[in-house]
C-alpha cells in the first residue's frame, strides 16, 4: 500500500515579481519542514487566466506544492497562506495513490507537416 501525500494548489498574484515569487515558494516550503513534513515536489506552473475574477484579477501565479506528514502540517500551512496579501487562492487535497511522475513538456519539432486531407462528408 502507498503512503497518502499531500498536494497543495495555490495561486499567487499575477503582479508579483519573479524574485518575490521564489521567496514565497521559499516561504511555504520552510513551513513544512519546520512543521515536519517532507517535500516531494514544488512546481511554478506559470502565470494563467483564471476561470473567474479572483480580488480583481484575471490573472494568478499557479504553484503546486506536493508534501508528506501527519496532517498537522497542512493547518499551519494554510494558516501562513490566509495571512498572506500575495496569496489569492488555495487548496490542499490528500492523495491516496501513487505520486505521478513529473511530465516532461512535449517537444516542438521544426520538420515539415503533410498536408491534411479533406475530410470525407
Amino acid at each position: 500500500m502507498t503512503q497518502p501525500y499531500y498536494e497543495t494548489m495555490y495561486i499567487l498574484r499575477p503582479d508579483i515579481p519573479e524574485e518575490e515569487v521564489e521567496t514565497h515558494i521559499a516561504k511555504y516550503r520552510d513551513v513544512l519542514t519546520d512543521a515536519g513534513a517532507e517535500v516531494l515536489d514544488c512546481q511554478m506552473r506559470g502565470k494563467r487566466r483564471l476561470a473567474y475574477t479572483i480580488a480583481k484579477h484575471r490573472e494568478g501565479i499557479y504553484v503546486q506544492l506536493n508534501h508528506n506528514g501527519d496532517g498537522q502540517q497542512v493547518a499551519l500551512l494554510e494558516r501562513a497562506m490566509r495571512l498572506s496579501e500575495d496569496v489569492i487562492r488555495y487548496l490542499t487535497v490528500k492523495q491516496d495513490g501513487p505520486m505521478p511522475a513529473p511530465r516532461a513538456l512535449p517537444t516542438v519539432t521544426t520538420t515539415e507537416a503533410a498536408p491534411l486531407e479533406p475530410a470525407a462528408v
